[in-house]
């Protein structure tokens, strides 16, 4: 009993002295969980067989994908703000199997995605210093990189999201600078060059599904957000404009100033025309922007990845070690956990880790897609702080177009792709049995205690209007989607969330 209640205390100290995150920080998370700049965009020419379908795609894109998985997350961060995210959605839609399905595929998504950014650092970095090519020199620069900035995340969310402000600033600055230095020099007619004989389609749909999507993914951060009912519709607004400003600006500037031939666009070559554009001074500037760029890019998504683990454990889906947070509020197994899968991963190249992470982000995002109509249909009464202007069938409309491109980018993929892919799914399948028999034979400890209520037991941001009560049931249905008696879980479930509507 003593322990417990030790415990408790520890839990609600660390809620009283955790710094939530506010609008601007939150914004600068987003915009590196989804860009973080132009850096990787360069495949887009190549891939596109020229400037015209790349600066087409990053227009016509974000309508057709972008906003509505924006919109999307804006309303089911704001009715569901507890970190966790999109796997709480699913368990409230399809229940907790599911939930957790979604749970591991995109986590895995997120590791890989993750293991992309030392190797983009060192790819900008090879340009001046080609000892980066060398395995000898790579390999500890990637091992370096990786447990320095996992060290930082370690030190508090806070510091992560202050710290993307900043580095979002010095990173764009550079290509603010060239677009204006490009001005003479632009030649319209060079944007609208393209040979279809050399796109390469599959190159080109994943590098502008990876540029444009993770949108959901600060969903998972959604308890450490203050005040998430108006922070978070704010936040993505306007994360969706700093992400197309960063693409386009540069791109117009590159393609239209300079006549480099499209083979010539692969990871880093903004470098090569920042030199040509502006000189070698604006090439090693932007070159120190790619690091601070993919800096941050590491450190949002690695707090995003750890924060949906820690949810996951404190639904009572993972063991509750990974609940365990550092004095800093960061938890700590978690934050390891996916560090050491960047680490294996890392030695895949570009292409490779871009093309498996997008199969997997496709499959968790239909998902999605079906559990925010199911959730419309199924509890039109679920609190909603904010709700997507639009009634059943128009948010049926506004998720056929992304939906849509999902499928086409998961039928591009290559047979490794598949073999992978389908490899994880079918881990996902067998994990989720193995931890219910594990809990259930007490092999590991599972935390079945509600979340700590914010200072002065009052209920949650976010949710203003709705009684302590409702908070309390929503907490249960929750934490409780994990039952120890499998036959009984989704009768459970949803009891739990059907009394949570009742209350509103």
């Amino acid at each position: 009993m003593g322990e417990e209640g030790m415990v408790s205390d520890e839990k609600i100290t660390t809620v009283k002295t955790s710094q939530k995150l506010t609008l601007l920080p939150l914004i600068a998370l987003i915009f590196y969980e989804v860009s973080g700049g132009p850096f990787g965009v360069e495949d887009s020419v190549r891939a596109g067989g020229g400037p015209l379908l790349s600066l087409l795609g990053f227009l016509i894109f974000p309508l057709v994908w972008s906003i509505p998985e924006a919109l999307v997350t804006a309303e089911l961060a704001t009715s569901f703000p507890e970190n966790g995210g999109y796997v709480i959605w699913i368990s409230s839609a399809f229940g907790p199997f599911w939930g957790f399905q979604e749970g591991f595929w995109k986590w895995f998504s997120g590791v890989m995605d993750n293991a992309l950014y030392p190797v983009l650092f060192l790819d900008y970095l090879k340009h001046s210093f080609p000892i980066f090519n060398q395995l000898a020199a790579r390999i500890p620069a990637l091992l370096g990189i990786t447990f320095s900035l996992t060290y930082l995340n370690y030190r508090g969310l806070h510091i992560v999201g202050f710290s993307a402000v900043t580095l979002a600033a010095f990173s764009l600055c550079p290509f603010l600078v060239m677009g204006i230095l490009s001005i003479p020099r632009i030649r319209p007619k060079q944007w609208l060059v393209v040979d279809f004989k050399k796109v390469d389609w599959r190159g080109y749909f994943n590098s502008m599904f990876w540029n444009l999507n993770y949108w959901d993914k600060a969903s998972t951060l959604a308890g450490e957000v203050e005040n998430p009912s108006k922070t978070f519709p704010k936040a993505l607004l306007g994360a969706v404009v700093l992400v197309v400003s960063s693409y386009l600006i540069p791109l117009l500037a590159g393609t239209g100033a300079t006549q480099s031939a499209p083979g010539k666009w692969s990871d880093g070559y903004f470098a090569e025309v920042g030199m040509l554009i502006g000189g070698y001074w604006l090439k090693w500037w932007i070159q120190a922007a790619a690091a601070m760029s993919n800096l941050g890019l590491f450190e949002a998504e690695m707090s995003a990845d750890a924060f949906q683990l820690l949810g996951m454990s404190e639904m009572g889906m993972l063991p509750a070690v990974f609940a365990s947070r550092s004095r800093h509020g960061t938890p700590t197994i978690s934050i390891l956990c996916s560090a050491t899968g960047v680490v294996f991963l890392s030695w895949m190249s570009f292409q490779e880790i871009l093309e498996f992470l997008n199969f997997l982000y496709a499959i968790g995002m239909l998902l999605e897609f079906a559990a925010f109509i199911k959730l419309r249909i199924k509890k039109p009464d679920l609190h909603r702080p904010y709700r997507v202007p639009l009634q059943t069938f128009g948010v049926m409309m506004l998720c056929l177009p992304p939906s849509l491109m999902l499928v086409l980018v998961m039928c591009l993929a290559s047979v490794k792709t598949f073999i992978v892919s389908g490899a994880v799914i079918v881990t996902g399948g067998l994990l989720y049995p193995t931890l219910v028999h594990a809990k259930d034979r007490k092999w590991a400890r599972f935390d079945a205690d509600q979340p700590p209520l914010p200072p002065n037991n009052t209920p949650a941001e976010g949710l203003s209007g709705v009684s302590q009560q409702h908070q309390e049931v929503q907490d249960e249905a929750i934490v409780g989607l994990l039952s120890s008696s499998p036959s009984t879980r989704q009768e459970s479930s949803e009891m739990l969330l059907e009394e949570d509507l009742k209350l509103e």
